[in-house]
């Protein structure tokens, strides 16, 4: 309970994402300059990811029933806010020559980081909904940021109602599992629910199972995950990229992060039908994904079907963790999260650069060449793809062991050959990408990347890449982080 301004405190990082917003919103009313409203939103997010790495080391607070402030959701407090601060660097050249007023755009990603930093530190129910309206909503926006597109292909405001209309129905089922958890428990707290349902033998205990499947269904629905995955492809390929880049970083692993403390802390794994329903999306989403994205010639796409098969892949974890003793199966969930958002930002970012909200440079045709014409795009963009396949020496690989790891400490066999086999699939659709940069180049104009307002944009995949090979080499200090973090969610 907060009684002095001290308990205030934990939620410092907040408080300094929400200032952001209001500071940024006041500039706006008082003169309109895109490039000071980006500097204020990058600056914030900045502040208050440094504030939430201060805090690692000693906070550990259950601020209200709502939120707890502990080492794990500072983590991804400070992943979310540094995500979010490499995004806005992304979109100031993506947006430059926008007709449109571009100022909002920055309140609205500033905003959707709220939101994340509030699901993240859930601990209720209530606060978990709070946190994805706040980040949907501002998504919702984001996603059909420029309305009045001059991109004759993409239709950014048919993809934000596609979204808003899957979301509201998966939001809708979201609530009416809480509602069920809420009448059978009479609490909303993830910690409170344990003790109840496992006391509730027979036809209480199927009230329980039906309530959680709703709530997983809830949020598989904004994890994109099979069967639930079919807005993704198309909001993806109709949304701008610094909002799509959003969408498949922060907009997933905040929804993960709520899933895995709901699922460790209710004990929800020691009903059966969880772990089958579970493991059974898991298959679905790891063999749809990788296949269906062999079949697409949009980047955005296959990045799309590629984001449902990570998603399934960390499922595998999930499912270890009722399996295995200790906390290796939340360090592997968390290490993949990790490198699944470096990557991410990093491919899409290379396509961020290279396009503009009037042109988008999508097709797999496009990049033709592009060793030839860029080779510091063309490098960082393999890095990422090869990343994102698994290959030795990328953070990628030490992500995918350490699922695989996971996974065998369980005995989870039928899903470990899934894994391998859709990470086989992956490869190629990675590998047929980069094969396309090595072809010559095309005769047409190629794009541009060049000019003072891409050297923040070149400084973030600079700093990307160098992130995914030192950690992919020597990863000891993320994984000491990640399992002294990890032992507050047990």
């Amino acid at each position: 309970m907060i009684t002095t301004l001290a308990d205030l405190l934990p939620l410092l990082p907040l408080l300094i994402a929400t200032a952001t917003t209001i500071v940024a919103m006041t500039a706006i009313g008082i003169r309109r300059n895109y490039a000071l409203t980006a500097g204020i939103t990058i600056a914030g997010l900045l502040i208050a990811s440094l504030v939430a790495a201060s805090m690692m080391s000693t906070t550990n607070s259950q601020v209200t029933p709502l939120l707890i402030v502990d080492q794990y959701s500072l983590f991804f407090t400070v992943l979310t806010c540094v995500t979010a601060m490499l995004i806005a660097i992304f979109s100031f050249p993506y947006l430059a020559n926008l007709d449109d007023s571009k100022e909002e755009y920055y309140l609205l990603l500033s905003m959707a980081t709220i939101g994340a930093i509030v699901m993240v530190s859930s601990n209720h129910f209530v606060s978990t909904i709070l946190g994805l309206e706040t980040l949907s909503m501002s998504l919702y926006g984001m996603v059909a940021y420029p309305v009045h597109s001059k991109l004759a292909d993409k239709f950014p405001l048919e993809a934000s109602v596609k979204y808003l209309v899957l979301s509201a129905a998966a939001s809708g089922i979201l609530l009416f599992g809480m509602a069920l958890i809420y009448a059978q428990t009479g609490t909303l707290e993830f910690s409170s629910i344990v003790n109840v349902t496992k006391e509730t033998p027979g036809l209480g205990a199927g009230f329980s199972i039906v309530a959680l499947i709703m709530v997983f269904i809830g949020i598989a629905f904004k994890l994109s995950l099979a069967p639930f995955h079919m807005w993704t492809p198309d909001v993806y390929e109709g949304s701008p990229l610094p909002a799509t880049t959003y969408l498949a970083t922060i907009g997933k692993s905040a929804m993960f992060v709520v899933l895995l403390r709901l699922i460790v802390t209710t004990e929800a794994l020691s009903f059966d039908s969880i772990i089958l329903v579970i493991s059974l999306v898991a298959i679905v989403s790891i063999l749809a994904g990788n296949l269906l994205a062999l079949l697409q010639d949009s980047l955005k796409r296959i990045l799309a079907y590629s984001s449902i098969a990570h998603m399934g892949y960390l499922l595998i974890a999930l499912v270890a963790s009722y399996y295995v003793q200790g906390t290796i199966s939340v360090e592997a969930v968390t290490f993949y999260l990790f490198a699944y958002m470096v990557m991410s930002v990093g491919a899409f970012g290379v396509i961020s650069i290279v396009s503009s909200s009037e042109k988008e440079f999508d097709d797999i045709d496009d990049y033709q060449g592009l060793f030839w014409r860029n080779p510091w795009l063309a490098a960082v963009f393999t890095g990422m793809l090869l990343s994102l396949a698994g290959i030795p020496l990328t953070v990628g690989f030490i992500g995918k062991f350490y699922l695989f790891f996971a996974g065998v400490e369980a005995g989870l066999w039928i899903l470990l050959a899934v894994l391998i086999i859709g990470s086989g699939v992956g490869l190629y659709y990675y590998l047929r990408i980069v094969y396309r940069m090595l072809l010559s180049p095309k005769d047409d104009e190629g794009f541009k990347s060049g000019g003072s307002q891409y050297m923040g944009s070149h400084g973030v995949l600079a700093f990307v890449l160098a992130l995914l090979l030192v950690l992919g080499v020597y990863p000891t200090p993320l994984v000491s982080i990640i399992e002294t973090i990890s032992l507050n969610i047990l």
